[in-house]
């Protein structure tokens, strides 16, 4: 039996309109799924999200601070904020200000709270006070090679280079250098060393 009924040109339009609305459909998913990849490239490759957990660099990072750190084309330098790992002291990265690099000397006079390096010192203003915690730092002493000398902004408050268990930190221990501060949305932006 043959069809009599032929497509009329509303039966043609709405064919069309449901072909279009599935290619919408189609190139939206697609591009989902394209920006996920990226996103998992991107964060598994070239940049981490951490978590700030203390109160060690007050005021420049706050506990609970979320936090976007890179490694890609990265040599530490005095001056950047840190993050690393310490495992042998706790599971959780450490975020600290690098106040030393290799061949660099550091001494702290406490009872001025003066942090020294190389015999001159430090213009610190994103300090909350000045350092008068020596904890069991012993004097003046010499990067060593491939390491860093670090201290939280928060100097009584941070487990730093000044106590032993830290020292000195292996450069190849360091995730990367902070970035921006991406929550809460009020701390939102660039973290300026």
């Amino acid at each position: 039996m043959k069809d009599n009924t032929k497509n009329t040109p509303a039966k043609a339009v709405e064919e069309n309109g449901e072909r279009s609305v599935r290619r919408d459909i189609y190139d939206w998913m697609q591009c989902i799924v394209v920006a996920i990849i990226a996103c998992v490239l991107l964060f598994s490759f070239f940049v981490r999200l951490v978590d700030v957990v203390g109160e060690s660099m007050h005021p420049t990072l706050e506990n609970g601070d979320k936090i976007i750190v890179s490694n890609l084309f990265y040599e530490p330098k005095q001056g950047d904020i840190v993050v690393f790992r310490k495992d042998e002291y706790r599971d959780q990265p450490l975020v600290k200000r690098i106040i030393a690099v290799e061949g660099q000397t550091v001494s702290i006079d406490f009872d001025l709270g003066i942090v020294y390096v190389d015999g001159e010192p430090l213009d610190e203003p994103y300090v909350a006070e000045p350092t008068y915690e020596s904890y069991d730092f012993g004097g003046e002493i010499t990067v060593d090679e491939g390491c860093v000398f670090v201290m939280g902004d928060n100097r009584n408050q941070s487990t730093d280079s000044r106590y032993s268990v830290i020292g000195c930190v292996d450069k190849r221990c360091i995730m990367g250098k902070v970035y921006f501060t991406i929550f809460p949305l009020k701390s939102f932006g660039s973290v300026y060393s």
